[in-house]
């Protein structure tokens, strides 16, 4: 995922990650939407590098939200749900996860 477009902590606000920072499952993770933004790609194409490269990510790096999961997160921090929206529950990433990501 690197290889497309280099993102450097010291271009990125400390703010703007923190807050895409969410506690799901006892795991502080961030969410593939988020971490699309942040490589400058579309969500679509973030999972589908993520999907080639599944074997690098055990359950302890990735998860798919359930979705009750994914509907309590929508409205703490008011996602729209209207139509245009995800076709598929969105991944969450730990922090082994995110460090993994650079490889793809």
């Amino acid at each position: 995922m690197a290889s497309k477009k280099q993102v450097s902590a010291s271009m990125v606000p400390t703010e703007r990650i923190e807050g895409s920072i969410f506690l799901i499952r006892g795991q502080k993770v961030m969410l593939d939407i988020d971490l699309a933004k942040l490589y400058g790609v579309p969500t679509g194409r973030f999972n589908e590098a993520v999907t080639r490269n599944l074997k690098r990510f055990p359950d302890d790096f990735m998860f798919r939200l359930a979705k009750e999961e994914w509907e309590i997160l929508k409205s703490q921090i008011a996602i729209s749900s209207s139509w245009g929206g995800r076709r598929s529950l969105p991944r969450a990433f730990t922090e082994q996860g995110v460090a993994m990501l650079s490889g793809c």
